[in-house]
């Protein structure tokens, strides 16, 4: 008889698979569930001489838990420098970068949450004075925007406008002189050659860092939206060199407007990439930007008469793009937080016929119109949303987001129990470094929004739950987020009932334990 290599016993497993929905024990070998049952059952069937026995003392066992958006590779660079989320105002802004220590001489921070300009322009004059003169480039938190010093630009070598193939703006005065606002990926790039970056080395270390202090929280994957600058593959596959991946990683690299159809074959053709435990699994695009940046693509423009533009100056393209993609068999995942952006995504799949449903996926969706929602489970598309994100709005609308909108937009806003109850698939996630990476907050948030912008009903314990297993592994098109044999052994064990305990113990639920393919990642 077969042995196991790993028993994990005394637990109330929950296995989210409805021919055997709750059971005490697991064994698992190669890597795969061998068998699910009660403990004295499987112990008996499955123990031999080198089978390793972890008792669970009575925790719950969960499908290895999953962020459905994440950036864990590219937010290396980003997060990169003084950390700015706890700052809360502008003076607490200029002191944090009066104090910053230097990067070869540079102020390099991230993590801004718009709200600290209290409603001024982003201009690089609210800061020049506490700079010293050193060059200064500070991320805001959505990732989508940055703020430039005068000697950041001068090293850039940004002294005006510029006109970008893609929805992109270097913000400028009444004189036409750069603001320092940076906004959009193609702006912020011009900044890459001069800014100081981690080498491949640290890049290195410092991912396996970050994907071991994530499984600390009990995460076991990641769908990553995104492919770096290139070396990605050669970054994991050099981590994989030494040591296990302590997260399944699936990438999606991007596809961005002027691609032509070498550029999409070359796409289709990463999809071939595969390492022990990561993989190049869909194409990732952006049919908008954000709210706060006034690039979100809206039906009617925002406050400022902003966000009446698509990411893709021809959206038709987008539309192209896909379809090229999907006869090739790649799915997609498009972040769009506007109405109008969502609304095009939704159109784009419905014109590929029948054989689109379950195979794409919206990302953010940050504030949709009643008629749109019933339209993700009838199209099979994908719903994937982050709930750390309403953190940055409030409920009383007083926030750059919701004054952005107006009312009505902003009380249509995160509508994950809507999309849910209507029948989509709907995958939880993080979006770090956007928001903190620690999925307990992820399943947390997910059930109690109160106090964001367009607050709604939360979800229950158990869609909490299968928004980061089975939903997220339906989104991803995969045979996973369940407990049953054959399935692979990724697994997450917590110390208390994700489905029955209350959403603020949740967070700070205790980890006891997380495997990938049956290797430990974590023990607590």
């Amino acid at each position: 008889m077969p042995v196991a290599d790993l028993l994990l016993t005394g637990a109330h497993v929950r296995t989210l698979d409805p021919a055997l929905p709750e059971a005490t024990a697991v064994a698992v070998r190669g890597g795969l569930i061998a068998a699910v049952g009660e403990t004295e059952d499987v112990v008996r069937e499955w123990s031999g001489p080198g089978t390793e026995r972890v008792d669970l003392a009575g925790a719950t066992l969960v499908p290895g838990l999953v962020d459905s958006h994440s950036h864990p590779v590219w937010g290396l660079e980003m997060a990169t420098g003084t950390d700015l989320s706890g700052v809360r105002d502008l003076d607490g802004l200029r002191a944090a970068l009066r104090g910053a220590a230097r990067v070869d001489g540079w102020v390099v921070a991230w993590g801004l949450d718009h709200n600290a300009f209290g409603g001024r322009p982003v201009d690089r004059g609210l800061v020049e004075d506490v700079l010293d003169g050193s060059p200064a480039f500070v991320r805001l938190y959505d990732g989508h925007s940055a703020l430039a010093s005068t000697a950041a630009l001068d090293a850039a070598g940004i002294t005006g406008p510029r006109v970008f193939g893609q929805r992109a703006e270097i913000v400028c005065d009444a004189e036409g002189r750069p603001t320092g606002h940076l906004i959009e990926h193609a702006a912020m790039d011009l900044m890459l050659a001069v800014v100081p970056r981690p080498s491949f080395a640290e890049r290195r270390t410092g991912l396996l860092d970050l994907l071991s202090r994530m499984a600390a929280t009990g995460l076991t994957g990641a769908h990553v939206m995104d492919m770096g600058h290139g070396d990605v593959p050669q970054l994991l596959a050099s981590v994989e060199d030494e040591a296990v991946l302590p997260l399944r990683l699936r990438l999606a690299p991007w596809c961005m407007p002027g691609i032509g159809k070498d550029g999409l074959d070359e796409l289709t053709h990463l999809q071939r990439e595969v390492g022990r435990h990561w993989r190049v699994g869909g194409v990732k695009f952006f049919m908008d930007g954000t709210v706060e940046g006034g690039t979100a693509w809206l039906e009617h423009a925002d406050c400022h008469g902003q966000g009446t533009d698509a990411f893709w100056p021809d959206p038709q393209a987008y539309a192209d793009a896909v379809r090229h993609l999907h006869a090739a068999g790649v799915g997609t995942a498009t972040h769009a937080i506007g109405d109008a952006a969502v609304r095009h995504v939704l159109d784009t799949v419905e014109s590929l016929g029948a054989g689109g449903a379950g195979r794409h996926r919206i990302e953010h969706i940050e504030t949709v119109p009643d008629d749109t929602i019933p339209r993700f489970a009838a199209l099979g598309v994908a719903a994937s949303m982050q709930p750390p994100h309403t953190a940055y709005t409030r409920g009383d609308h007083a926030d750059e987001w919701s004054r952005r909108l107006g009312a009505d937009r902003a009380a249509r806003a995160w509508r994950i129990r809507d999309l849910r109850d209507a029948g989509a698939v709907l995958a939880l996630g993080s979006d770090w470094p956007i928001a903190h990476y620690d999925v307990r907050r992820v399943l947390s948030m997910a059930q109690a929004p109160e106090g964001a912008a367009g607050s709604r009903r939360g979800l229950t314990g158990l869609m909490a739950l299968e928004g980061c297993t089975s939903h997220a592994a339906r989104a991803a098109g995969e045979d996973a987020g369940r407990i049953a044999p054959g399935l692979r052994a990724d697994l997450t064990a917590l110390g208390l009932d994700p489905v029955l305990a209350p959403a603020d113990e949740i967070a700070e639920a205790p980890v006891r334990l997380t495997a990938v393919g049956g290797h430990l990642t974590y023990r607590g």
